[in-house]
Protein backbone atom coordinates (compact mmCIF):
# COMPACT_ATOMS: atom_id res chain seq x y z
CA UNK A 1 0.00 0.00 0.00
CA UNK A 2 0.92 3.37 -0.69
CA UNK A 3 1.68 5.90 1.91
CA UNK A 4 0.45 9.41 1.33
CA UNK A 5 3.23 11.67 0.91
CA UNK A 6 0.90 14.70 2.32
CA UNK A 7 2.45 14.05 5.82
CA UNK A 8 2.59 16.29 8.48
CA UNK A 9 0.47 19.25 7.22
CA UNK A 10 -2.97 20.60 8.38
CA UNK A 11 -5.11 19.51 5.90
CA UNK A 12 -7.92 22.85 4.12
CA UNK A 13 -11.34 22.47 4.27
CA UNK A 14 -13.75 22.21 1.47
CA UNK A 15 -16.03 24.57 0.66
CA UNK A 16 -19.58 23.36 -0.36
CA UNK A 17 -18.36 24.08 -4.27
CA UNK A 18 -15.55 22.23 -3.92
CA UNK A 19 -17.64 19.07 -2.54
CA UNK A 20 -19.99 19.54 -5.49
CA UNK A 21 -17.14 19.46 -8.39
CA UNK A 22 -14.96 16.58 -6.65
CA UNK A 23 -18.18 14.49 -5.24
CA UNK A 24 -17.62 11.89 -7.45
CA UNK A 25 -13.88 11.18 -5.81
CA UNK A 26 -16.00 11.86 -2.66
CA UNK A 27 -18.13 8.69 -3.09
CA UNK A 28 -14.87 6.83 -3.43
CA UNK A 29 -14.14 5.07 -0.38
CA UNK A 30 -10.78 4.82 -1.46
CA UNK A 31 -10.36 8.84 -1.86
CA UNK A 32 -13.50 10.29 0.36
CA UNK A 33 -13.10 13.19 2.28
CA UNK A 34 -9.98 12.66 3.43
CA UNK A 35 -8.29 12.22 0.26
CA UNK A 36 -9.43 15.42 -1.36
CA UNK A 37 -8.13 17.27 1.01
CA UNK A 38 -4.79 16.15 0.77
CA UNK A 39 -5.52 16.59 -3.17
CA UNK A 40 -6.17 20.17 -2.13
CA UNK A 41 -3.11 20.31 -0.08
CA UNK A 42 -0.65 19.27 -2.27
CA UNK A 43 1.85 20.54 -4.88
CA UNK A 44 3.00 19.01 -8.05
CA UNK A 45 5.85 19.61 -9.86
CA UNK A 46 5.25 19.10 -13.87
CA UNK A 47 8.39 19.00 -16.01
CA UNK A 48 7.62 19.50 -19.34
CA UNK A 49 4.25 20.40 -21.17
CA UNK A 50 4.42 18.59 -24.41
CA UNK A 51 3.15 15.18 -24.86
CA UNK A 52 3.16 13.64 -21.57
CA UNK A 53 2.55 17.28 -19.35
CA UNK A 54 -0.74 17.59 -21.52
CA UNK A 55 -2.62 15.23 -19.62
CA UNK A 56 -0.56 14.72 -16.71
CA UNK A 57 -1.49 19.33 -16.38
CA UNK A 58 -5.07 18.54 -17.41
CA UNK A 59 -5.67 15.64 -14.84
CA UNK A 60 -4.46 16.85 -11.61
CA UNK A 61 -6.19 20.52 -12.58
CA UNK A 62 -9.45 18.68 -12.84
CA UNK A 63 -8.14 16.33 -9.45
CA UNK A 64 -7.83 19.24 -7.79
CA UNK A 65 -4.57 19.45 -6.78
CA UNK A 66 -4.30 22.67 -5.36
CA UNK A 67 -0.65 23.80 -6.54
CA UNK A 68 0.61 22.84 -9.91
CA UNK A 69 4.06 23.89 -10.91
CA UNK A 70 5.01 23.59 -14.87
CA UNK A 71 8.50 24.10 -16.12
CA UNK A 72 8.97 24.45 -19.96
CA UNK A 73 11.24 27.19 -22.27
CA UNK A 74 9.96 25.94 -25.70
CA UNK A 75 7.04 27.21 -27.71
CA UNK A 76 3.98 26.13 -29.14
CA UNK A 77 4.89 24.87 -32.63
CA UNK A 78 1.93 23.32 -35.16
CA UNK A 79 3.71 19.94 -35.13
CA UNK A 80 2.58 19.78 -31.41
CA UNK A 81 -0.57 19.83 -31.98
CA UNK A 82 -0.84 16.26 -33.06
CA UNK A 83 -0.66 14.99 -29.59
CA UNK A 84 0.10 17.87 -27.10
CA UNK A 85 -3.82 18.37 -26.49
CA UNK A 86 -3.41 21.01 -23.93
CA UNK A 87 -2.28 23.50 -26.23
CA UNK A 88 -4.58 24.67 -29.52
CA UNK A 89 -4.11 25.92 -32.90
CA UNK A 90 -4.36 29.39 -31.53
CA UNK A 91 -1.18 29.13 -29.46
CA UNK A 92 1.29 28.51 -32.13
CA UNK A 93 3.90 30.93 -31.45
CA UNK A 94 3.07 31.47 -27.31
CA UNK A 95 5.34 30.22 -24.93
CA UNK A 96 4.15 26.57 -23.79
CA UNK A 97 3.74 27.45 -20.16
CA UNK A 98 1.87 30.54 -20.75
CA UNK A 99 -0.99 28.70 -23.24
CA UNK A 100 -0.89 25.80 -20.36
CA UNK A 101 -1.78 28.03 -17.74
CA UNK A 102 -5.16 29.40 -19.41
CA UNK A 103 -6.00 25.99 -20.11
CA UNK A 104 -5.41 24.89 -16.85
CA UNK A 105 -7.13 28.11 -15.64
CA UNK A 106 -10.16 26.82 -18.09
CA UNK A 107 -10.61 23.57 -16.23
CA UNK A 108 -10.10 24.74 -12.89
CA UNK A 109 -9.75 28.50 -11.84
CA UNK A 110 -9.43 27.44 -7.81
CA UNK A 111 -6.12 25.94 -8.04
CA UNK A 112 -2.45 27.84 -8.08
CA UNK A 113 -0.43 27.52 -10.75
CA UNK A 114 3.33 28.38 -10.78
CA UNK A 115 4.79 29.12 -13.92
CA UNK A 116 8.91 28.25 -14.95
CA UNK A 117 9.73 29.66 -18.39
CA UNK A 118 12.85 28.30 -18.65
CA UNK A 119 15.49 25.49 -18.88
CA UNK A 120 15.48 23.12 -15.90
CA UNK A 121 19.21 22.88 -15.20
CA UNK A 122 21.88 21.83 -12.67
CA UNK A 123 21.94 25.52 -11.21
CA UNK A 124 17.88 25.71 -11.01
CA UNK A 125 16.58 22.22 -10.27
CA UNK A 126 16.64 21.91 -6.85
CA UNK A 127 15.83 25.16 -5.67
CA UNK A 128 12.30 24.74 -8.08
CA UNK A 129 11.98 21.24 -6.62
CA UNK A 130 12.55 21.46 -3.18
CA UNK A 131 8.55 23.27 -3.07
CA UNK A 132 6.95 20.11 -4.44
CA UNK A 133 5.30 17.39 -2.52
CA UNK A 134 5.76 14.77 -5.95
CA UNK A 135 7.47 15.71 -9.34
CA UNK A 136 6.23 14.45 -12.56
CA UNK A 137 8.70 13.87 -15.34
CA UNK A 138 7.44 14.82 -18.57
CA UNK A 139 10.59 15.26 -20.60
CA UNK A 140 11.91 13.58 -23.62
CA UNK A 141 15.43 14.00 -23.32
CA UNK A 142 18.18 11.88 -21.43
CA UNK A 143 19.82 14.72 -19.54
CA UNK A 144 16.82 16.32 -18.23
CA UNK A 145 16.02 12.87 -17.54
CA UNK A 146 18.73 12.16 -15.30
CA UNK A 147 18.71 15.68 -13.54
CA UNK A 148 15.23 14.81 -12.63
CA UNK A 149 15.58 11.85 -10.80
CA UNK A 150 19.23 13.03 -9.15
CA UNK A 151 17.06 15.86 -7.97
CA UNK A 152 14.33 14.11 -6.61
CA UNK A 153 16.73 11.64 -4.85
CA UNK A 154 18.67 14.53 -3.02
CA UNK A 155 15.32 16.34 -2.04
CA UNK A 156 13.64 13.04 -0.88
CA UNK A 157 10.68 13.51 -3.39
CA UNK A 158 8.89 10.73 -5.78
CA UNK A 159 9.70 10.76 -9.41
CA UNK A 160 7.00 9.65 -11.32
CA UNK A 161 8.03 8.99 -14.82
CA UNK A 162 7.01 8.65 -18.30
CA UNK A 163 8.68 7.80 -21.68
CA UNK A 164 7.33 7.45 -25.30
CA UNK A 165 8.31 6.56 -28.49
CA UNK A 166 6.76 5.82 -31.61
CA UNK A 167 4.15 3.49 -30.45
CA UNK A 168 5.85 2.37 -27.08
CA UNK A 169 5.61 4.01 -23.39
CA UNK A 170 6.74 3.16 -20.29
CA UNK A 171 5.81 4.51 -16.90
CA UNK A 172 7.05 3.91 -13.40
CA UNK A 173 7.48 5.50 -9.73
CA UNK A 174 11.28 6.05 -8.73
CA UNK A 175 11.45 6.77 -5.05
CA UNK A 176 14.50 6.25 -3.23
CA UNK A 177 13.31 6.28 0.12
CA UNK A 178 10.81 3.20 -0.96
CA UNK A 179 12.40 1.71 -4.01
CA UNK A 180 15.20 2.04 -6.88
CA UNK A 181 15.56 5.08 -8.84
CA UNK A 182 16.29 6.21 -12.86
CA UNK A 183 19.72 5.23 -11.90
CA UNK A 184 18.58 1.54 -10.99
CA UNK A 185 17.24 1.28 -14.41
CA UNK A 186 19.53 2.86 -16.78
CA UNK A 187 23.29 3.34 -15.02
CA UNK A 188 24.66 5.03 -18.15
CA UNK A 189 22.71 6.86 -21.14
CA UNK A 190 22.77 5.64 -24.39
CA UNK A 191 25.48 7.07 -27.14
CA UNK A 192 24.03 10.46 -28.66
CA UNK A 193 22.27 9.56 -31.40
CA UNK A 194 21.31 6.07 -30.95
CA UNK A 195 17.78 6.31 -29.39
CA UNK A 196 16.15 8.72 -31.91
CA UNK A 197 13.58 11.46 -30.36
CA UNK A 198 10.45 11.63 -31.21
CA UNK A 199 10.97 14.72 -33.70
CA UNK A 200 12.91 12.31 -35.47
CA UNK A 201 11.41 9.01 -35.00
CA UNK A 202 7.97 9.91 -35.09
CA UNK A 203 5.05 8.99 -32.08
CA UNK A 204 1.53 7.92 -32.21
CA UNK A 205 -0.96 11.00 -31.49
CA UNK A 206 -2.80 9.22 -28.35
CA UNK A 207 0.41 7.23 -27.02
CA UNK A 208 1.65 10.51 -24.55
CA UNK A 209 -2.29 10.76 -23.51
CA UNK A 210 -2.11 7.21 -22.13
CA UNK A 211 1.10 7.34 -20.48
CA UNK A 212 0.68 11.05 -19.21
CA UNK A 213 -3.15 9.69 -17.61
CA UNK A 214 -1.04 6.91 -16.34
CA UNK A 215 1.25 8.89 -14.76
CA UNK A 216 -1.34 11.08 -13.60
CA UNK A 217 -2.93 8.46 -11.97
CA UNK A 218 0.13 7.26 -10.00
CA UNK A 219 0.32 11.01 -8.89
CA UNK A 220 -2.88 11.29 -7.64
CA UNK A 221 -2.21 7.90 -5.36
CA UNK A 222 0.48 9.03 -3.84
CA UNK A 223 -1.17 11.70 -2.61
CA UNK A 224 -4.11 9.85 -1.64
CA UNK A 225 -2.42 7.16 -0.19
CA UNK A 226 -3.47 3.59 -0.77
CA UNK A 227 -3.45 1.22 -3.38
CA UNK A 228 -0.08 -0.11 -5.26
CA UNK A 229 2.14 2.24 -6.63
CA UNK A 230 4.78 1.39 -9.71
CA UNK A 231 7.57 1.66 -7.24
CA UNK A 232 9.66 -1.40 -8.04
CA UNK A 233 8.14 -1.87 -11.22
CA UNK A 234 8.11 -0.60 -14.67
CA UNK A 235 5.25 -0.89 -16.76
CA UNK A 236 5.59 -1.00 -20.34
CA UNK A 237 2.92 -0.45 -23.19
CA UNK A 238 2.32 -1.21 -26.71
CA UNK A 239 -0.35 0.94 -28.47
CA UNK A 240 0.00 -0.69 -32.07
CA UNK A 241 -0.24 -4.62 -30.59
CA UNK A 242 -2.45 -3.12 -27.44
CA UNK A 243 -0.69 -4.88 -25.05
CA UNK A 244 0.70 -4.27 -21.58
CA UNK A 245 3.57 -5.81 -20.01
CA UNK A 246 5.28 -5.46 -16.18
CA UNK A 247 9.10 -5.49 -15.49
CA UNK A 248 9.89 -5.42 -11.49
CA UNK A 249 12.86 -3.15 -10.75
CA UNK A 250 15.46 -4.31 -7.57
CA UNK A 251 17.14 -0.95 -6.04
CA UNK A 252 20.94 -1.07 -7.05
CA UNK A 253 23.21 -1.47 -4.13
CA UNK A 254 25.87 -0.01 -6.21
CA UNK A 255 23.43 3.07 -7.75
CA UNK A 256 26.10 6.23 -7.23
CA UNK A 257 22.94 8.71 -5.85
CA UNK A 258 20.89 6.01 -4.31
CA UNK A 259 22.72 3.37 -3.03
CA UNK A 260 24.61 1.71 -0.29
CA UNK A 261 27.47 4.16 -0.44
CA UNK A 262 26.75 7.17 -3.09
CA UNK A 263 29.24 9.29 -4.91
CA UNK A 264 26.81 11.83 -6.32
CA UNK A 265 25.85 14.15 -3.16
CA UNK A 266 25.01 16.89 -5.94
CA UNK A 267 23.90 17.98 -9.46
CA UNK A 268 26.45 17.00 -11.96
CA UNK A 269 27.11 18.46 -15.74
CA UNK A 270 23.98 16.63 -17.47
CA UNK A 271 25.05 17.11 -21.18
CA UNK A 272 29.01 15.80 -20.50
CA UNK A 273 27.46 12.76 -18.80
CA UNK A 274 25.11 12.27 -21.88
CA UNK A 275 27.74 12.72 -24.14
CA UNK A 276 26.07 15.63 -25.58
CA UNK A 277 29.47 18.11 -25.03
CA UNK A 278 32.15 18.08 -28.03
CA UNK A 279 35.35 16.36 -27.12
CA UNK A 280 38.34 18.33 -27.67
CA UNK A 281 39.87 15.93 -30.48
CA UNK A 282 36.89 14.98 -31.82
CA UNK A 283 36.82 16.89 -35.64
CA UNK A 284 34.13 18.51 -36.07
CA UNK A 285 31.73 18.26 -39.18
CA UNK A 286 31.57 20.46 -41.80
CA UNK A 287 28.13 22.49 -42.40
CA UNK A 288 26.64 23.09 -45.52
CA UNK A 289 23.36 26.02 -45.23
CA UNK A 290 20.40 25.02 -47.43
CA UNK A 291 21.04 28.35 -49.62
CA UNK A 292 24.81 27.55 -50.22
CA UNK A 293 23.51 24.01 -51.28
CA UNK A 294 20.87 26.06 -53.66
CA UNK A 295 23.84 27.93 -54.72
CA UNK A 296 26.00 24.84 -55.60
CA UNK A 297 22.92 23.41 -57.31
CA UNK A 298 22.77 26.63 -59.70
CA UNK A 299 26.34 26.74 -60.30
CA UNK A 300 26.00 22.71 -61.63
CA UNK A 301 28.85 21.89 -59.49
CA UNK A 302 29.45 18.41 -59.29
CA UNK A 303 28.07 17.06 -56.02
CA UNK A 304 27.16 13.57 -54.07
CA UNK A 305 23.86 14.54 -52.25
CA UNK A 306 23.01 11.43 -49.85
CA UNK A 307 19.80 10.93 -48.16
CA UNK A 308 19.42 8.54 -45.17
CA UNK A 309 16.00 8.83 -44.44
CA UNK A 310 13.99 5.51 -44.45
CA UNK A 311 11.15 5.23 -47.62
CA UNK A 312 8.05 5.89 -45.51
CA UNK A 313 10.26 9.29 -44.63
CA UNK A 314 11.42 10.35 -47.79
CA UNK A 315 7.84 9.65 -49.18
CA UNK A 316 6.55 13.24 -46.83
CA UNK A 317 9.22 14.96 -48.82
CA UNK A 318 11.21 14.12 -51.34
CA UNK A 319 14.53 16.43 -51.90
CA UNK A 320 16.14 17.22 -55.19
CA UNK A 321 19.43 15.57 -56.86
CA UNK A 322 19.82 13.53 -54.05
CA UNK A 323 20.62 8.86 -54.06
CA UNK A 324 18.99 7.18 -50.99
CA UNK A 325 21.67 5.55 -48.66
CA UNK A 326 19.94 4.73 -44.86
CA UNK A 327 21.71 5.55 -42.06
CA UNK A 328 22.21 1.61 -41.26
CA UNK A 329 24.03 0.74 -44.82
CA UNK A 330 26.66 3.63 -45.04
CA UNK A 331 29.55 1.75 -44.30
CA UNK A 332 29.56 -0.98 -45.81
CA UNK A 333 28.59 0.77 -48.74
CA UNK A 334 31.82 3.31 -48.83
CA UNK A 335 32.74 1.95 -52.12
CA UNK A 336 29.73 3.77 -53.50
CA UNK A 337 31.08 6.97 -52.98
CA UNK A 338 33.89 9.53 -54.76
CA UNK A 339 36.66 10.82 -52.56
CA UNK A 340 37.04 13.31 -55.46
CA UNK A 341 33.48 14.85 -54.74
CA UNK A 342 32.03 16.76 -52.18
CA UNK A 343 29.25 14.80 -50.41
CA UNK A 344 26.60 16.46 -48.87
CA UNK A 345 24.23 14.33 -46.19
CA UNK A 346 20.67 15.25 -45.43
CA UNK A 347 17.55 14.23 -43.03
CA UNK A 348 15.25 15.72 -41.47
CA UNK A 349 16.85 18.32 -39.18
CA UNK A 350 20.84 17.29 -39.40
CA UNK A 351 21.40 15.48 -36.43
CA UNK A 352 21.33 11.86 -37.98
CA UNK A 353 23.29 12.86 -40.72
CA UNK A 354 26.43 13.98 -38.35
CA UNK A 355 25.95 10.14 -37.67
CA UNK A 356 26.38 9.19 -41.22
CA UNK A 357 29.23 11.37 -41.24
CA UNK A 358 31.18 9.94 -38.23
CA UNK A 359 30.60 6.49 -39.57
CA UNK A 360 31.89 6.95 -42.69
CA UNK A 361 35.30 8.58 -41.59
CA UNK A 362 35.49 6.03 -39.17
CA UNK A 363 35.20 3.28 -41.69
CA UNK A 364 37.86 5.21 -43.71
CA UNK A 365 36.28 7.45 -45.94
CA UNK A 366 38.72 10.45 -47.18
CA UNK A 367 36.60 12.20 -48.98
CA UNK A 368 35.09 15.91 -47.85
CA UNK A 369 31.61 15.31 -46.26
CA UNK A 370 29.35 18.56 -45.51
CA UNK A 371 26.34 18.15 -43.32
CA UNK A 372 23.09 19.96 -44.58
CA UNK A 373 22.37 22.40 -41.66
CA UNK A 374 18.84 21.82 -40.39
CA UNK A 375 18.31 19.17 -42.77
CA UNK A 376 15.31 19.02 -45.44
CA UNK A 377 13.08 21.40 -42.99
CA UNK A 378 15.52 24.17 -43.62
CA UNK A 379 15.47 23.43 -47.18
CA UNK A 380 11.73 23.74 -47.34
CA UNK A 381 12.10 26.71 -45.56
CA UNK A 382 14.87 28.77 -46.58
CA UNK A 383 14.92 27.64 -50.56
CA UNK A 384 11.60 25.44 -51.65
CA UNK A 385 8.93 27.02 -49.90
CA UNK A 386 6.25 24.92 -52.04
CA UNK A 387 7.63 22.17 -49.56
CA UNK A 388 6.16 21.26 -46.08
CA UNK A 389 8.03 21.10 -42.85
CA UNK A 390 7.35 18.75 -41.18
Amino acid sequence: MTESVIKDRELPDLSNEEIGRYSRHLLLAEVGIEGQKRLKAARVLIVGTGGLGAPLALYLAAAGVGALGIVDFDFVEESNLQRQVIHSTRDIGRPKVASAQDRIKNINPKIKINTYNIMLTSTNALDIMRDYDVVADGTDNYQTRYLVNDACVLLGIPNVYGSIFQFEGQASVFYAREGPCYRCLSPEPPPPGLVPSCAEGGVVGVLPGIVGTLQANEVIKLIVGGGDSLVGRLLLFDAWKMKFRELRLDKDPHCPVCGENPTIHELIDYEQFCGLKKNAGEEPVEIITAKELKERFDRNDPLQVIDIREPHERAIVKFPHARPIPLGQMARRIDEFDPALDAVFICKIGQRSVFAIRALREAGYTGRLLNLKDGVNAWAREVDTTLPVY
